[in-house]
């Protein structure tokens, strides 16, 4: 299979229902083929409308709040896929929206641009996609800390200084050290108040007559049907 090909089956065009699928239930009346065709024609670079596509998708709950419309949350999508792939917010602004900074442009009005990028990057919808498409320093980092774990283990085992040695082996005893076990102690019981130790006292009360009456020959019916009907009152003054 040439290139080509593979390039045209890896980003084979998305139809309507599939758009419709990847959106919460309630947006599904809102998705329209022009939408679709928004999407499928994202960028004309295949590793960009790819991205474009699958974060679409990825970040799709967004919408589930319903405060966005779908038209809103695909261009925001677009911004970000192009700050994600390493474009500067204003190179990102003007791919994301082209028509925009051509009417700038013929207007003679781009020394505006920087404002209206400030604007929209500072907006709710991108920052909402932005903060769930971070990824993680330390797993994009992942590399150069095992790098960085290698050369103090060198180090400890190979260095002529011994005090180079000790601060190399103290470096991966304080990184690589075993996660601390927390204990964490859950009261679960319930506090007795004087009412509820006045009612515990008069069930084991009733508990142990109940046994006497038995052992007593009473009958268990008539022991069953009982009620408990004797008790104190303490008069309220209004």
């Amino acid at each position: 299979m040439s290139e080509e090909n593979e390039v045209s089956t890896a980003v084979e065009s998305l139809s309507l229902a599939d758009v419709k699928n990847a959106l919460p239930k309630h947006l599904h009346t809102s998705v329209t083929q022009s939408l679709t065709d928004k999407l499928n024609n994202a960028s004309t670079d295949y590793l960009a409308a790819r991205n474009i596509r699958e974060n679409f998708v990825s970040f799709s709950g967004i919408l589930a709040e319903g405060r966005f419309k779908v038209e809103s949350y695909l261009d925001a999508v677009k911004y970000v896929s192009y700050k994600l792939m390493g474009l500067t917010n204003e190179k990102a602004y003007i791919k994301t929206f082209p028509d925009r900074y051509q009417r700038l442009a013929e207007e003679q009005k781009l020394g505006d641009l920087s404002s209206y990028v400030s604007a929209y990057h500072k907006g709710k919808l991108v920052n909402m996609i932005m903060e769930q498409a971070l990824i993680p320093s330390w797993v994009l980092n992942q590399d150069a800390y095992q790098e960085a774990i290698n050369k103090q283990l060198d180090l400890m085992r190979n260095a002529q200084s011994e005090k180079v040695q000790q601060d190399a082996a103290n470096s991966i005893l304080t990184h690589l050290k075993r996660p601390e076990t927390k204990e964490v102690n859950v009261n679960l019981g319930v506090k007795e108040d004087e009412g509820m130790k006045a009612l515990k006292g008069m069930l084991n009360d009733l508990a142990e007559k109940q046994i006497s009456s038995i052992n007593n020959g009473v009958p268990t019916k008539e022991i069953t049907d009982q009620s408990i009907q004797d008790a104190e009152y303490d008069e309220v003054e209004e």
